[in-house]
This record gives structure tokens, C-alpha cells and sequence, in this order.
């Protein structure tokens, strides 16, 4: 069967009638600029595909099981759905946080968990694939999360295209259709016009000034009408829909106004959400300008904050930014997580400053063989309390409070606490600066 013989949804009408569907074989690049954007079109397509009783393997490297079967929701709950697990063993390190879910929780699940076996080694992923493919029928569907997160652990571009350029032809072949995610700028312009070259459709999803656009860049044997046109969208849980200009207008005014008052108010993301019944992430995606609330949402809004629903819609040009800010709603955060340490943001979710402030705790006699996060860029660490040893080049420097670390290029390769009692770290990640061309 060719490409162009069946059409299928995306599970998307607004945006089936842009592209003209999918077709069997495709391989769909998701060039992801802002690293949210493309969830939404993949549960969609996720929903439509399980709905016709289509089997579906997910690979994830990002996402632990359980996370991401609670991001997933009622479709984790189809026995179509297959998820091959690269993160447990991957840069979850086999720590017995990620692997308890097994005997916990994966035998209760009606979709099928496996726990891939050293995904550090790009075979046993291709292995993995194929074996769980061999066990089924019809043209089943596929969702890579993510070639970003493959290169996080397979450490360099050259195993991610090997491994992509390999595994694309032979999905072809074998009738399906597979959702490949990317963020766009973690990557070289060389890998992307590789990866762009093999694919046979391809979506840049960007974010900018709080308006979100999809352009089609690449829809092989068929004639979008938008190629190479951005198009305004906006996306909350259950759908995707696409806007003209004045549309995302007004949802800019009101994600921009809505976090001006919560702020104002000294309130959380997280208290917020807890008063309206939703999640802290839909009151990011609301602040963010990634989905717009429903009527209800709006007026519990209005009253959780003390205000008139319209005061979501006026100018804010004269709210001023508050001083002072709760600490009840800092979260913990690390790319890199580790049973013995805790890393919690210290600005409130969403707080747009040009660097990222964190404290990080590691318990007593803790010797943890990596560094807190992926390391790409400066950063500065400040010994508050306790004693550390980090190691950097090869050499082991012993840490006192008020000591300072400033990292470039080096990378820690191991960090031990050789006290009983918990070190603290202030960590500060910088932003380069902007300079003019």
C-alpha cells in the first residue's frame, strides 16, 4: 500500500483539512520550539487512533510510567496502547522510585507497560520496537517522546540520526504511522534538515508573544493549501482549534491578565488550580497562552481572585508586579532525578526573570554519580548549610558553607555528602545574554 491510498485523521478536522490527512507510512516530525506545544496533536491523534481499535506502542524517554499514564488519562485505560518504558532504566537510573510502579501499579492497567532493558544502547530500543510490532496487526501507530529526550541519553546527533534514519524506511514499509516530537532548538540545523529530508510530513509548532502557530512545512503526495503558512491555534485538554489573528488576540489579553491578578494577589498556580478543581499545569497552559478556559473555569476565576469577569479582558498596563510572593507554590524540579535529592524552583511557575533560582537538598551520606540537571549553560551553586564534595576534572573539591561553585563548560562528574545531616545548595542556572548581530 503507498502513502498516498488511505487517508487518515489526525484526529484533528481543522487540521485534516489543512494537510489532507495522514497516510500509512508517514513518518510526522513535530518540531516543538517552546517543548509543550506538541502534546496536545499527540493525544489527539493518540484518541483517534484508539478509537478504531488501531494498536499503539508509545515510546517514551521523558516521562516515568506513572507520569505519563496520568498525563495520558482515560486512554491509558485502552488494552490497544503499548508503552515502552526508556525512561525507568534511561535517566530514571533504574532508581527503585521508577521501578516500584511495576509491582505497584502496571498489573492494573488495561494498556500494556514494558520496562526496556538498558535504552542507553539504541539496539535494545530497536529491539523493543520490533518485538512488540511482531505481535501485531493491521497498521498500527507509533509516538516517539522524544528524539530530544533520545539524545539526552544517547549522548551525541550521530546515534539519534543513525537511529532515525534507519527506523523511518522500515516503518514505511511495515504500514505504519509514527509521530516523532523534537524540540526544535536543542538541536543542530544539520539533524533537523536531515530528519526534515526523511520524513514525509513535517510541523513547526512556535510560540511567540504569546501566540502559538503550526506550519506545515513538508506534506509529501499531497497539496496543503497552507505549506509554509503559519496559523494561529490554541489547545486545552479535549481539543485543538485554530484562530484567526483578532481570536488569539483577546486569549493573549486574558492569559496576560489572569496571571497579573493571581500575582497580585500573592496566590500560586498551584491554590488556584486547587480552587477551580484543575491541575496547576492547565493554569500554566492558561497563563502560557496554550489553552483558553471554559465559561465555568472563568467565573470560579473571578471568584477565587475578587473580581468581576471582566476585569479579565481590561488593560493591565498600570497592575504593578507584586514584591513579595507566597512560597506554597514552588515545585520541585530536575531532568535528572535522584531518590536522595530534592530540587525545588524558588520563583512562583511561569515567572518570567533571566535566570532560574533553585534549592537543591541532598541527604546525609547521599553520593549521587551525576550532575542535578543536563548541563548547558553557566551556572553558579552556593554551599547554605552543610558539607559537600564535588567532583570536576578529575579532582575532588571539598565544600564549606559560603562556598561558591560557577560552572561553564565543566560538568560535576559525581556530588557526596560525607555528613549525616542534609547539605543545602542555592543554584542558580543563567540565561546568556542577547546581544546584537
Amino acid at each position: 500500500m503507498s502513502a498516498a491510498d488511505s487517508h487518515i485523521t489526525t484526529g484533528i478536522a481543522e487540521l485534516d483539512q489543512r494537510l489532507g490527512g495522514l497516510a500509512i507510512g508517514d513518518n510526522v516530525i513535530w518540531f516543538d520550539a517552546a517543548g509543550s506545544l506538541a502534546p496536545p496533536f499527540a493525544a489527539r491523534f493518540i484518541e483517534a487512533s484508539l478509537a478504531q481499535g488501531k494498536a499503539l506502542i508509545y515510546v517514551s524517554f521523558d516521562r516515568s510510567p506513572r507520569a505519563l499514564i496520568q498525563d495520558l488519562g482515560p486512554l491509558a485505560d485502552s488494552p490497544h496502547l503499548t508503552i515502552l518504558d526508556c525512561f525507568t532504566e534511561g535517566k530514571g537510573e533504574g532508581s527503585t522510585l521508577f521501578r516500584q510502579f511495576y509491582p505497584e501499579e502496571g498489573k492494573r492497567r488495561k494498556c500494556s507497560v514494558i520496562n526496556v532493558d538498558a535504552p542507553d544502547d539504541p539496539a535494545n530500543v530497536v529491539q523493543a520496537v520490533y518485538t512488540v510490532h511482531r505481535t501485531l496487526q493491521d497498521d498500527v501507530r507509533l509516538v516517539f517522546e522524544s528524539l530530544t529526550g533520545m539524545q539526552e541519553l544517547w549522548g551525541s546527533e550521530a546515534q539519534v540520526l543513525r537511529f532515525y534514519s534507519r527506523a523511518c524506511p522500515r516503518l514505511y514499509e511495515l504500514n505504519t504511522i509514527a509521530y516523532w516530537i523534537i524540540e526544535r532548538e536543542a538541536h543542530s540545523v544539520r539533524l533537523r534538515a536531515n530528519i526534515s529530508k526523511i520524513a514525509q510530513v513535517v510541523m513547526d509548532l512556535t510560540l511567540k508573544r504569546g501566540k502559538s502557530t503550526l506550519t506545515i512545512v513538508k506534506a509529501q503526495g499531497r497539496k496543503p493549501g497552507q505549506l509554509n503558512k503559519p496559523v494561529l491555534f490554541w489547545s486545552d485538554d479535549d481539543t485543538v482549534r485554530f484562530e484567526n489573528d483578532q481570536q488569539a488576540l483577546g486569549k493573549l489579553n486574558l492569559s496576560a491578565r489572569l496571571k497579573s491578578l493571581r500575582q497580585a494577589r500573592g496566590m500560586s498556580q498551584k491554590e488556584l488550580a486547587r480552587g477551580i478543581g484543575v491541575t496547576p499545569s492547565t493554569i500554566s497552559q492558561i497563563e502560557g497562552h496554550l489553552i483558553y478556559p471554559s465559561l465555568s473555569a472563568l467565573v470560579k476565576m473571578a471568584e477565587i481572585l475578587a473580581v468581576d469577569v471582566n476585569a479579565f479582558f481590561q488593560e493591565q498596563a498600570g497592575d504593578p508586579r507584586p514584591a513579595v510572593f507566597s512560597g506554597k507554590g514552588w515545585v520541585t524540579a530536575s531532568d535528572r532525578p535522584h531518590e536522595e535529592i530534592t530540587v525545588r524552583s524558588l520563583l512562583p511557575t511561569a515567572f518570567d526573570v533571566a535566570s532560574e533560582v533553585y534549592l537543591v537538598e541532598i541527604q546525609g551520606s547521599a553520593v549521587i554519580e551525576h550532575h542535578f540537571w543536563v548541563h548547558k549553560g553557566e551556572e553558579i551553586g552556593y554551599l547554605l548549610s552543610g558539607r559537600l564534595e564535588v567532583s570536576i576534572r578529575d579532582r575532588i573539591h571539598a565544600l564549606v558553607p559560603g562556598d561558591l561553585v560557577y560552572l561553564t563548560a565543566d560538568t560535576p562528574g559525581s556530588w557526596q555528602n560525607p555528613a549525616p545531616e542534609t547539605a543545602r545548595l542555592l543554584w542558580l542556572k543563567l540565561k546568556p545574554y542577547q546581544t546584537s548581530p
